[in-house]
């Protein structure tokens, strides 16, 4: 195959290893689980099953890392079925590891003033940063992410747009929850991350496979 020259480097596509999958997970895990704090702090919303358990959470005051773990159990069928036992185990490790993290985030980090259209954009791109990197390894965070990868898999569907599209239908069921303003506000940051992921997450110009 031939090599591709980048600078003064030569890259080859080639299959990710078990470590550089492991701290690309985490690190996309860490950094869902900020946007996530950053959302929280505002009350704000976003999409996939994250933005569920943020809903359901201010309807019943469950733990948001409780609920995304069990709303996301449903997807594992399809996961298992369609994307393989590597994705699916990958994906179950970062589903838990998000579970715990964002549910003793309060205990880690604090904001003391964050300005609600700063939130907008941080949120959405770290969300968007971070779902890159389980991406790019061959993971997700469960639920939209699944079913978004898929549909990339088999008809060649952006992920990004078509986790836009559900997403936007998530955010619509906050209106009972969310102020106006604040769903707006998370309206944008949902276009804004899955504008970043449309771009930057193409199968035909990223060259490296788990």
């Amino acid at each position: 195959m031939a090599r591709l020259s980048f600078g003064h480097w030569d890259t080859k596509p080639d299959h990710h290893s078990h470590w550089e999958d492991a701290q690309g997970i985490l690190t996309g895990v860490v950094l869902v689980a900020l946007s996530l704090a950053i959302y929280q702090e505002l009350g704000m919303v976003t999409g996939g099953v994250a933005g569920m358990a943020l809903v359901a959470s201010y309807a019943t005051g469950l733990p948001v890392g409780v609920l995304f773990f069990c709303l996301n159990l449903p997807f594992y069928a399809l996961a298992i079925m369609r994307m393989g036992w590597p994705f699916t185990l990958k994906t179950f490790a970062g589903v838990a590891a998000l579970s715990v993290l964002v549910d003793i985030s309060p205990r880690l980090i604090s904001f003391e003033m964050i300005d609600p259209i700063a939130a907008m954009v941080l949120a959405g791109l770290l969300l968007g940063f971070g779902l890159l990197a389980l991406f790019r390894h061959r993971a997700s965070l469960g639920g939209v992410g699944i079913l978004a990868l898929y549909l990339q898999d088999r008809f060649h569907w952006r992920a990004g747009l078509t986790q836009l599209v559900i997403d936007l239908c998530i955010l619509a069921t906050a209106v009972f929850v969310v102020e106006p303003y604040l769903l707006a506000l998370s309206v944008g940051s949902a276009v804004l991350l899955n504008g970043f992921l449309a771009i930057n997450h193409r199968e035909d110009r990223y060259i490296a496979r788990s």
